[in-house]
């Protein structure tokens, strides 16, 4: 009988401890299984801008101010119309817009020069080593307002492992609409709260989480030049690093 007491209670105990350490594994494991990343945390823009005080000395800097509006004032207006066009069209409408308003002369060849440039972004050092790691663990797709040619492109250029090319061509709109990134959720196959989207704006990810998306802020401080982008986030989110080497810490990859 006394045998059969101490069966019981050692099987309980390891139950109780086979339990706990499910627990603890279930705690411990990621809540999300896929990333989404914006672009701007991941290519450097800044020779897009040395290309434009090429061509117009003096006058670059004024004109990558101007064209990035209206290239984000155009896809607000295609929002607004439900009117989507890809992004290089968007670009492309932008960049006459901000020529002309500039006075500034664009000659054929200066705006194959300027738009190819988006062609030949460069990821950012700590980039690679960075997706590297994450790859490990995580699906991995852009959810931008890149076209698919486009991050496609660069990707293949920068060994970027996507394992899908998701976000506004597939989605037919813009961030922040809410379609855009409820599109590359559903793309996976995921519920919101297991997609963590990446980016560098706070605007951007406040815009998912409001959606139910976790998020990830990447600072990137001076990303345009001087006096751009986000050190610290303008929110709260659920991993912060100060660059994708810290991200990647924080995930612990």
């Amino acid at each position: 009988m006394i045998v059969d007491r101490r069966h019981v209670m050692l099987t309980g105990l390891a139950a109780t401890a086979s339990l706990l350490v499910t627990q603890s594994l279930a705690v411990a494991a990621p809540r999300y299984k896929a990333m989404a990343f914006d672009a701007f945390p991941i290519f450097d823009p800044r020779p897009i801008g040395i290309l434009a005080e090429t061509l117009f000395p003096g006058k670059g800097v004024e004109l990558i101010n101007l064209w990035r509006i209206r290239q984000f004032e155009y896809t607000w207006l295609r929002t607004v119309a439900n009117a989507y066009v890809d992004f290089m069209r968007v670009t492309e409408d932008g960049l006459v817009y901000a020529t002309k308003s500039l006075q500034l002369e664009l000659l054929d060849g200066h705006r194959e020069q300027l738009l190819n440039a988006y062609l030949s972004l460069k990821a950012w050092p700590d980039v690679g080593p960075a997706f590297a790691r994450l790859h490990k663990r995580f699906l991995m797709a852009p959810c931008s307002n890149g076209n698919i040619a486009l991050m496609a492109d660069v990707g293949r250029r920068n060994n970027l492992p996507w394992d899908a090319i998701l976000g506004s061509e597939i989605a037919q709109g813009y961030k922040p609409q809410p379609k855009v990134y409820l599109t590359t959720c559903e793309a996976f196959n995921l519920k919101p709260e297991q997609v963590m989207m990446c980016a560098a704006h706070s605007g951007d990810l406040s815009s998912a989480q409001k959606l139910g998306l976790r998020t990830g802020h990447i600072g990137r401080p001076g990303e345009g030049g001087p006096g751009t982008g986000e050190a610290e986030p303008k929110g709260s989110f659920d991993v912060v690093g100060k660059n994708f080497h810290d991200f990647a810490d924080k995930l612990g990859v």
